[in-house]
């Protein structure tokens, strides 16, 4: 355990607290339609490259890098299990969203990712994706849905996943390689996230 006060994080990493929060029950939600053309897809067998890709476009401003720090056969791995529920939203031949459901442990469901394309922000396209993957999950025999999120994700998330009815349950500090340094990110991705320099 940490002791009380300031720790180094670091060069070359970068440090975020995460809150996990838990839904015991089903909640209500509140319906909302999908942007004006968009339409809610499961993706049956989602590609590695197709995965990599959405998850780049989706996750890449706010450093998202776990999948990014894994090799191709084992994001393949995870992506062929069956209790795997991928989904994203599909307009024109483009997608503009990353839903991730994991029922791998019985009686349980991981909100595992969550996140749109920056055109899609602001348009009720989260609400919207966030009742579809409430409905998804407690469409199955569960007792729990639980998700994360960090301080490295946007500002509005922790608030969101809270208004939804999620309940904040622990929260954990994470120290990791900085995406920008270690994965090819953009060096300008998350502007207010410093990079230091190993």
């Amino acid at each position: 355990m940490l002791s009380d006060g300031y720790h180094d994080v670091p060069k070359g990493k970068v440090a975020t607290v995460v809150t996990h929060l838990e839904m015991l029950s089903r909640v209500e939600t509140r319906d909302v339609p999908a942007p004006e053309g968009w339409r809610l897809t499961r993706i049956q067998t989602p590609t590695v490259p197709w995965y990599r890709a959405i998850y780049t476009s989706v996750g890449a401003d706010w450093l998202w890098f776990g999948r990014m720090k894994l090799p191709d056969a084992e994001i393949d791995t995870v992506l062929s299990d069956p209790k795997l529920h991928v989904y994203t939203l599909q307009k024109d031949g483009t997608d503009g969203a990353l839903l991730e459901l994991d029922f791998r442990v019985d009686g349980e469901c991981e909100l595992v990712y969550f996140g749109l394309i920056p055109e899609l922000i602001g348009t009720g396209a989260g609400r919207f994706l966030l009742n579809a993957a409430i409905d998804a999950a407690w469409s199955e025999p569960i007792k729990r849905f639980h998700v994360y999120t960090c301080t490295l994700d946007s500002p509005q998330a922790l608030g969101f996943y809270r208004r939804s009815g999620f309940v904040p349950i622990r929260q954990k500090i994470e120290i990791a390689d900085d995406p920008r340094l270690t994965f090819g990110y953009d060096r300008a991705l998350a502007p207010h996230v410093p990079i230091f320099e190993p």
